[in-house]
């Protein structure tokens, strides 16, 4: 305990990473502020009954409640994940998208501005179908014909000052701004879930007490779980590990690539959960669709729901590490420094090798991740509340983990490197980059 206050207060002696924490809390409170502003022209006495279900109340849960809501930031940050993922869809298939990736700074501000566009087009278009099956006409106190027209700029005007806000989070404040605004949105949904699942199980014949613990116990399990999936294997599986080494020591210690089994960390989960919810958007523009077989994707308690959720996690997983791990240029790297994998020939014999353990250790990993995700909706099935059974698995719970683990990485990165203790006894964090943080005498190896 006595080592913990201690490094709070060398937190706030750094002046640079102090101003950094201030300005990130700073803007998450005007964020969650902003949350509780309702569209123009909307009675906020008519929204008693609004909170949503099913994929919806996923959706709400990103938003940090401002969907039930019909806040101003009602669609929140994901229609720009949303663009994110089409921009690099883009660059694997589109030779133009290409270049710009290869452009170096210049091409990602390109891709940026690009990405800033297609996040109001996206926008544009959700928020016809958010304010047409979301809105109660009763609590539209306006024409309803001007307010479509109002609410749709608004709203697109709130998903913009979202992007932007996160975009100053990651400039000025510590961390990557849209992961903390998400994890802010979850957080700020979890008191009421956790009232809701008491009340749940104290008033019916559940196991009271009993059966509360159990699901403590059950949550505390799937959160270490979690954890152990963020952040990954340090070293690929002992038959690979004693291949995969340079021929020069540091410190007397051969060095390790550093290969993890997930190494694209929960980037494919918030990719398939984007594409999931595109059969409710498309429902929501085109209300004849309801009954269509589009219906069994809005209920995330469905076999064909977690099916598809499931196969679409592990297809991303493998691109998303295929587009962030380059086999070829680890080759390379290895070859200018002097390195080597012992029995294999450097240049296109190493780039091949690495690329084969890459994908046999990616395929675990991707089933990790599945399973995880799909873990509320085997929740909910034994009874769990929908609110309170999303932090068992999926989206909500590897972002949480994954966030607070990349933001203790970071305050330990500026710590060790003002030469105070880290946050952990052994010195170091490991985020969902598997790469520790630099210690105060170098970078970490």
């Amino acid at each position: 305990m006595k080592k913990l206050f201690t490094t709070f207060s060398n937190i706030w002696k750094i002046q640079e990473l102090k101003e950094r924490i201030l300005f990130t809390l700073m803007i998450l409170v005007i964020y969650r502020f902003v949350c509780q502003v309702v569209l123009p022209g909307v009675d906020p006495a008519q929204l008693v009954n609004t909170e949503k279900t099913g994929i919806l109340g996923l959706l709400d849960m990103f938003a940090g409640g401002a969907f039930s809501k019909v806040s101003i930031l009602a669609l929140g940050v994901m229609p720009y994940i949303s663009a994110s993922i089409v921009v690099q869809l883009l660059g694997i298939a589109v030779p133009s998208f290409q270049k710009m990736q290869k452009e170096g700074e210049s091409g990602r501000k390109k891709l940026t501005q690009i990405t800033r566009y297609l996040t109001v087009a996206i926008t544009a278009v959700q928020a016809v179908g958010y304010v047409k099956t979301q809105v109660p006409k009763e609590a539209i106190m306006i024409d309803h014909t001007m307010f479509y027209v109002l609410s749709g700029f608004v709203l697109t005007a709130g998903t913009l000052f979202v992007m932007w806000l996160g975009e100053k989070i990651t400039d000025k404040g510590i961390g990557n701004g849209t992961s903390l605004i998400i994890m802010v949105g979850i957080i700020a949904r979890l008191p009421m879930a956790i009232d809701q699942e008491v009340r749940s199980v104290f008033t019916g014949n559940d196991g009271g007490l009993i059966r509360l613990v159990l699901e403590i116990v059950a949550l505390f399990a799937v959160i270490m779980f979690t954890i152990l999936i963020v952040q990954g294997v340090r070293k690929v599986p002992v038959q690979y590990a004693k291949r995969i080494v340079g021929n020069r020591q540091v410190g007397g210690v051969r060095q390790y690539i550093p290969l993890k089994v997930n190494a694209a960390g929960v980037m494919p989960i918030i990719f398939a959960q984007a594409l999931m919810f595109i059969p409710n958007a498309l429902i929501g523009v085109f209300p004849k669709l309801t009954d269509s077989w589009l219906h069994q994707y809005t209920d995330i308690t469905s076999l064909t729901y977690s099916l598809t959720f499931a196969f679409l996690i592990i297809a991303f997983t493998f691109f998303y590490t295929a587009i962030t791990v380059n086999p070829t240029q680890m080759s390379d790297d290895m070859k200018k420094n002097g390195g080597f994998i012992p029995g294999i020939k450097p240049g296109l014999a190493t780039s091949s090798f690495i690329d084969d353990v890459i994908s046999k250790i990616t395929f675990p990993g991707s089933l990790f991740l599945a399973i995880i995700a799909i873990l509320p909706s085997f929740a909910v099935k034994l009874g769990i509340q929908q609110e309170f059974a999303h932090f068992f698995g999926g989206t909500s719970l590897l972002i949480l983990v994954g966030v607070v683990l990349d933001t203790l990485q970071q305050v330990e990165s500026y710590l060790l490197m003002r030469h105070y203790d880290g946050l952990m006894k052994t010195g170091r964090v490991t985020g969902r980059t598997g790469i520790p943080a630099a210690s105060g005498s170098g970078a970490a190896l």
